[in-house]
């Protein structure tokens, strides 16, 4: 890999550490304030938003949706998701969740918000459409395994460009996975009330997201040199 990369790579590693700290500080304080247990105790948020209700799923959905589609962190969603429903589920959902904001921002993009959006992009625009048009479920996947810029921004910027938006949807989906399954693990950690079982949680979810990272430069690095060998030129949107 090359100093770029590295740095690229270093960045949002940092970026992920930090988010996941503020995630844990904030479980420790509730826990210390013991808003935890107040809201334990309240039965329509027990049995409807915790994950004990079938509506709980479709309130989840909504939220996590709405979350992601406005630029919200889409790991904050699978934080709360393994928080709510466990490691799998929390997985499952958070990741539907975040596809479904997906559509939305892009959706809203096309059909929608086009020249609000056109504006406020400007100048990218060119630059977002000829990285996003080749291959758009390989660009997806690549860009979301190693998550560069915003996830809104990308969102949006599908959205205006010339591609097929199920592609570019379905590789957002899948490619939201490995992420949401590491904060969901670390939501799901949250909730044991032993402090070493917290703390393998959160070593675990540490160690994967920085190897999520890795894997991620190695899939965007090999897309972005197939995508040159095709006479394309890629460029990073910073």
């Amino acid at each position: 890999m090359n100093d770029r990369d590295n740095k690229l790579g270093m960045r949002a590693v940092a970026k992920g550490l930090v988010m996941l700290a503020g995630l844990g500080l904030a479980v420790y304080l509730a826990r210390m304030f013991g808003i935890g247990d107040m809201l334990k105790n309240t039965q329509w948020f027990n049995d409807h938003v915790l994950g004990e209700g079938p509506l709980s799923v479709f309130i989840f959905l909504g939220v996590g949706a709405l979350f992601t589609a406005v630029g919200l962190p889409r790991q904050l969603v699978g934080f709360l998701g393994g928080f709510a429903f466990g490691i799998v589920w929390g997985t499952v959902l958070s990741t539907l969740g975040s596809g479904l904001g997906c559509a939305l921002a892009s959706c809203y993009a096309r059909w929608g918000g086009r020249e609000l959006v056109a504006r406020k992009l400007g100048h990218r625009i060119q630059r977002l459409d000829g990285f996003l048009r080749y291959r758009p479920f390989r660009t997806a996947l690549a860009i979301r395994f190693f998550p560069l810029g915003s996830n809104a921004l990308t969102n949006l910027a599908a959205g205006i460009s010339s591609i097929p938006l199920v592609p570019f949807i379905l590789g957002s989906t899948i490619g939201y996975t490995p992420q949401n399954f590491i904060f969901a693990l670390f939501g799901a950690g949250m909730k044991k009330e032993s402090t070493v079982g917290v703390a393998l949680s959160v070593s675990m979810g540490i160690v994967l997201f920085a190897v999520s990272i890795w894997i991620g430069i190695a899939v965007y690095r090999s897309y972005r040199k197939e995508a040159r060998e095709a006479g394309l030129v890629i460029e990073d949107d910073d």
